[in-house]
């Protein structure tokens, strides 16, 4: 005899009540995957990068949460958030495995369709950027045909990002003042600074006495380590997927991406290594 869930107590009638469909919004989330030729992979295409825009906009919750709490000084929470991060990052990275899968040939049958949209124009992937501190106000133009999102972004821009707080609450806690730190630079990508490096040095020497700094500090090292995985599989698959052709969006595309690789977004934390 067939097992009826049922008989046990499960809830089998949705007509008036909220459904696992509704509450995922799922008959939108569902249909939004629009192919535009006949290609069989051009499903995969879409669906991997929707899956990651959500993931994006995960991260993004997740990295102004941490911000917020590293500004308010409560650190423990905050390693929760981070260690979150660099897992999303993960999912993020085991996704290139998937879009792998599609040969040259495959993504031939279907580029045109395309037209001039690429990744390069993610305004998530821009805000992730610029909240970690790796600020290129040129990258905005591809945005300026939408006033929203170009408001976002300002938001961004106009407030510190999460590496400015984690170097100002360091510095705080070991007594260093604002003004032997360098301003936060709300519009440039940071560059390393000798000041900076000073500070993680000290934790760095004596972790046992800046635990949380040390432990901060680490942290911040595993999500740009994953951050950069994430961009180093993503020129490898383009690499494998287009070779050295121009991307969709005009970009000089695995020249481009090699070029992004050389971005350090916590350049501090990792030269002061080679200080110990």
């Amino acid at each position: 005899m067939a097992y009826d869930p049922a008989s046990e107590g499960a809830k089998m009638s949705f007509a008036t009540d909220m459904s696992y469909s509704d509450y995922l919004g799922l008959d939108k989330v569902l249909s939004a995957q629009d192919t535009l030729s006949d290609a069989h992979d051009e499903l995969l295409f879409i669906i991997q990068h929707q899956t990651s825009e959500l993931w994006m906009k995960l991260a993004l919750h997740e990295l102004r949460s941490a911000r917020e709490m590293i500004r308010a000084g409560t650190l423990r929470p905050c390693f929760k958030i981070l260690s979150r991060l660099a897992r999303i990052f993960e999912q993020l990275n085991g996704a290139w495995d998937v879009l792998r899968t599609m040969t040259p040939s495959d993504y031939t049958r279907f580029r045109e369709a395309l037209g001039a949209s690429s990744g390069f124009q993610s305004y998530q992937y821009r805000l992730i950027e610029f909240v970690l501190g790796n600020r290129n106000l040129a990258m905005t133009r591809v945005h300026k045909h939408r006033a929203d999102i170009m408001g976002l972004l300002n938001d961004e821009l106009a407030q510190p990002s999460l590496y400015d707080e984690a170097i100002r609450f360091a510095a705080a806690r070991l007594g260093v003042t604002a003004a032997n730190l360098p301003e936060p630079n709300l519009n440039m990508p940071h560059d390393a600074d000798d000041r900076i490096m000073a500070i993680w040095q000290r934790v760095y020497e004596a972790p046992e006495e800046h635990w949380e700094l040390y432990e901060l500090a680490e942290k911040l090292v595993d999500l740009e380590d994953y951050f950069r995985r994430w961009r180093f599989n993503h020129v490898t698959t383009v690499e494998r997927v287009i070779g050295f052709k121009r991307g969709t969006g005009g970009t000089a595309g695995v020249a481009y991406l090699r070029r992004m690789l050389e971005v350090e977004l916590f350049p501090e934390l990792w030269n002061v290594r080679g200080n110990l």
